[in-house]
């Protein structure tokens, strides 16, 4: 996807997490984040959005430092303006990849095209699911489009699992390959293998024959349920389904 769009859903995503968590109330469980209420969860994205924007706006090329950190994102308001708060960091957010030379120089960390073009893409998919976390807190959860969720399925797999594998281990080497059934017309892959050992995960591009277990469905829940923000008890699994199970137990990817 192009970075034009990667902000526009960034822009959606946003909006969208903004109504369901109005709908919902602040005090409200979260169940795909059974650690949080509506209040942590609004806090934490608009926490990111401004750490975030503090990268490419400032061209920042190393890590920001716990005070430095502490300087872009600010205290978090009291609840009446807590929505607010929210929707003046996106914005800013938005405005702030868009206005970017494509060729910013800023600190990242997965692999991308440009630093620009991993901000935009990483903060997309983060609003996006959280988005889905706040819709979960009121009733159900709304899909993606098709391409953005081969996107969201290829950052998490490659970029994620693809450089911390050692996270991702399996007693017994086991295989997991998932196809997206849509999506004809995007570009980019539509199918990808997780290969669990002992020694962690290597995750490649492309389906691989006699996997131990091969997930299918449309693009929009596959992206869904491989973040664990939905069942997948109504997708195409085929073989020996304790490996997804295992990739459900262990894939979790936490921010610290």
């Amino acid at each position: 996807m192009e970075i034009g769009r990667h902000i526009d859903a960034l822009e959606r995503a946003g909006l969208d997490l903004v109504d369901a968590a109005e709908k919902a109330g602040f005090d409200a469980p979260v169940p795909t984040c059974p650690e949080w209420t509506v209040r942590e969860l609004v806090q934490h994205v608009g926490y990111v959005h401004r750490w975030a924007a503090a990268y490419v706006r400032d061209g920042r090329t190393r890590i920001l430092t716990d005070d430095e950190e502490a300087e872009a994102v600010g205290p978090f308001p009291a609840d009446p303006a807590l929505l607010d708060w929210f929707q003046a960091g996106h914005t800013a957010l938005v405005d702030t990849l868009r206005a970017a030379p494509a060729d910013t120089p800023c600190w990242h960390f997965l692999p991308a095209e440009s630093p620009l073009a991993f901000w935009a893409r990483r903060q997309a998919h983060e609003t996006t699911i959280h988005r889905a976390d706040l819709e979960g807190a009121v009733g159900d959860i709304a899909g993606v489009d098709a391409d953005l969720g081969l996107d969201g399925i290829d950052e998490l797999l490659m970029g994620f699992y693809g450089t911390r594998g050692r996270r991702l281990r399996a007693e017994t080497p086991c295989t997991l390959s998932v196809h997206a059934v849509d999506g004809a017309g995007a570009d980019g892959p539509h199918a990808w293998t997780v290969t669990m050992t002992p020694a962690g995960a290597t995750i490649t591009r492309g389906s691989t024959p006699g996997a131990d277990c091969t997930l299918r469905g449309p693009a929009s829940a596959l992206y869904l349920a491989l973040w664990n923000r939905r069942p997948t008890a109504d997708l195409d699994v085929q073989g020996n389904g304790s490996v997804l199970s295992l990739w459900r137990e262990r894939a979790t990817i936490r921010w610290t």
